[in-house]
């Protein structure tokens, strides 16, 4: 008998759109209360203070609008997964734009609250089928909404890391789609049934080449939180230092995923 074949992950629209309302949200109220010395900080992005990186999260979300201005494309020739993979061929041109949105906007409060009055009407004007055209390919809007959770987790990640005591909270919806979207992008890179990547309690997912595990405790198994499974998966954090802080476990011989590692660029 063939192995059964493995299904895609689906995701609510409606709880996506609350995810990544929430998570915006909580950007702009931690936004507001930053000062202009905390603004200039820099961020581990190179170059980029903490002013550029938020623009930069407006610019993700406002990435929804700028593709439905553009004509409908004909067909759907891409599917969610294929977004992780196709993040980094614009990378000079997101920086130039970042840097103007940051120019351009010197109160980045009112740049969020109009970066959010544009998404709301967006998505109650159109619906989730509406095709777009994304980096990745055509893409219904209710599946490139999904890839802003990722673009919002991240990002406010790297707002945390960058101010010190600002802890910006994660919606636990955005965290989970993000984690899920990266762990079944892994499982995309890395096709198989001999390793078991566990990012409770959100992800399990099976992945690389050899041997299928079928019951019992698998012979080989990664486990991590979901912070740290989205750091490692957007080059934040290496695998090795993960090992050696202890923020994730890996065991048997095909448990090593350092080479797989980052999943975006």
């Amino acid at each position: 008998m063939p192995p059964a074949k493995k299904r895609t992950r689906t995701y609510d629209p409606a709880r996506t759109r609350t995810a990544v309302l929430a998570q915006l949200g909580n950007v702009r109220q931690a936004v507001r209360a930053l000062t202009p010395e905390q603004l200039g900080l820099p961020t581990r992005l190179p170059g980029w203070t903490v002013r550029e990186l938020v623009a930069h999260i407006g610019m993700a979300v406002t990435a929804v609008g700028r593709s439905l201005d553009r004509p409908e494309p004909a067909r759907q020739d891409a599917v969610l997964l294929d977004w992780p993979f196709a993040t980094s061929a614009n990378s000079s041109a997101i920086d130039d734009f970042t840097r103007r949105l940051a120019g351009d906007h010197p109160d980045l409060d009112a740049y969020l609250a109009d970066v959010e009055q544009g998404l709301t009407g967006q998505l109650d004007a159109y619906p989730g089928t509406r095709l777009l055209a994304t980096n990745a390919g055509a893409l219904p809007l209710a599946d490139y909404l999904v890839t802003r959770t990722v673009e919002l987790v991240v990002h406010t990640d790297d707002l945390n890391a960058a101010v010190p005591g600002l802890d910006v909270p994660h919606d636990r919806q955005a965290l989970a789609a993000a984690t899920r979207l990266l762990a079944d992008a892994l499982a995309v890179k890395a096709p198989g049934g001999s390793t078991e990547v566990r990012i409770p309690p959100f992800a399990v997912v099976q992945c690389v080449e050899g041997p299928r595990h079928t019951r019992g405790t698998p012979p080989n198994v990664v486990e991590t939180d979901p912070l740290t499974w989205i750091r490692l998966a957007t080059g934040r954090t290496a695998w090795h230092d993960a090992l050696r802080d202890a923020e994730l476990s890996a065991g048997g011989d095909r448990a090593d995923l350092s080479g797989l590692l980052p999943l975006m660029a």
